[in-house]
C-alpha cells in the first residue's frame, strides 16, 4: 500500500498552548482511516495540518510527498470541515458549479458531477433553491457534496455525517466505501461509534497526544465489551 500522508513527530502551538504534541503517523493509498477523540482533544487541528488549511509548528506534515502546505497537491484534496463554507444568497446548485469551476470541471462533465454528487447526498430536488433556506442538515450535505465533486484521491472530513439521518448516512457511507475500493484515501473524525468501527485502522487523540493506533480490529479486541469508546473510560476521559 503506498503511503499517501506522513506525519513524524509534529506539534502544533498558539501561543504557548501545545494543541498538537509529537504525533507521528502513516496513512495510505485507499484507506479508510479514523481520527477519534473527544471534544478539545486536537483532532480537527490535526486533520487542518494535513489538508494544507494550517501549518505545524515543529515536525513535518508530508501529502504525497510534498511538505504540506503546499499547492501543488490541493487539487488532489477534498476536504469538509465542520463549519459551512458556502454561500447562502446563492443556489446549491450554483454553489456546486462555483466550487466545481476552480477544479477546472466545465460544461456537461460539470453538469453531470453535479447531479450525481446531488443524488449522493439527497439534495437533488433542493439544488435549485437558494442556501439560505436550507437546514443545518442539508448545509452539510451539500458540504460534502462540494468535497467529493472533483473526484478527489484524498477526502478529509470532519464528521461529515453529523445532524444527517441514518437511512442517507448509510448511503453516503456506501459511496465511501466505492471510493475506497477505487483508491481514495479517506480521512474521517467521528464521534459516531458505528461510523468509527467502519474504519480500517483508528488513531485515538486525547489532549493532543496519539494515544492509540492500530486496525479497528484490534482496537476492539482490547476492551472487554467490545466497544471503542471503552478505551477512553480506561484513561478517565468520555467522547
Amino acid at each position: 500500500m503506498s503511503e499517501v500522508v506522513r506525519i513524524h513527530k509534529v506539534d502544533r502551538l498558539y501561543g504557548k498552548k501545545s494543541v498538537i504534541k509529537n504525533i507521528s503517523m502513516n496513512i495510505g493509498e485507499g484507506e479508510i482511516f479514523g481520527i477519534l477523540g473527544p471534544s478539545g482533544s486536537g483532532k480537527t487541528t490535526l486533520i487542518k495540518l494535513i489538508a494544507g488549511i494550517d501549518k505545524c509548528s515543529k515536525g513535518e506534515v508530508l501529502v504525497y510527498g510534498k511538505e504540506m502546505p503546499d499547492f501543488t497537491v490541493l487539487t488532489k484534496i477534498g476536504y469538509m470541515g465542520q463549519s459551512d463554507a458556502l454561500y447562502a444568497d446563492l443556489t446549491g446548485y450554483d454553489n456546486l458549479s462555483f466550487f466545481g469551476s476552480l477544479y477546472n470541471l466545465k460544461g456537461k462533465e460539470l453538469k453531470s458531477r453535479i447531479q450525481e454528487v446531488a443524488e449522493i447526498v439527497g439534495l437533488v430536488e433542493a439544488l435549485n433553491k437558494q442556501v439560505h433556506h436550507y437546514s443545518g442538515g442539508m448545509k452539510k450535505r451539500l458540504s460534502l457534496a462540494i468535497s467529493i465533486l472533483h473526484r478527489p484521491t484524498l477526502l478529509i472530513l470532519d464528521e461529515p455525517t453529523v445532524g444527517i439521518d441514518p437511512v442517507l448516512r448509510k448511503q453516503i457511507w456506501k459511496q465511501f466505501t466505492d471510493m475506497k475500493e477505487q483508491g481514495t484515501t479517506i480521512i474521517i473524525t467521528t464521534h459516531i461509534m458505528e461510523e468509527a468501527e467502519k474504519c480500517e485502522r483508528i488513531g485515538l487523540i486525547r489532549e493532543g497526544e496519539l494515544i492509540a493506533l492500530d486496525t479497528t480490529e484490534r482496537l476492539i479486541s482490547q476492551t472487554e465489551t467490545g466497544k471503542i469508546e471503552d478505551l477512553y473510560f480506561k484513561n478517565e476521559v468520555s467522547l
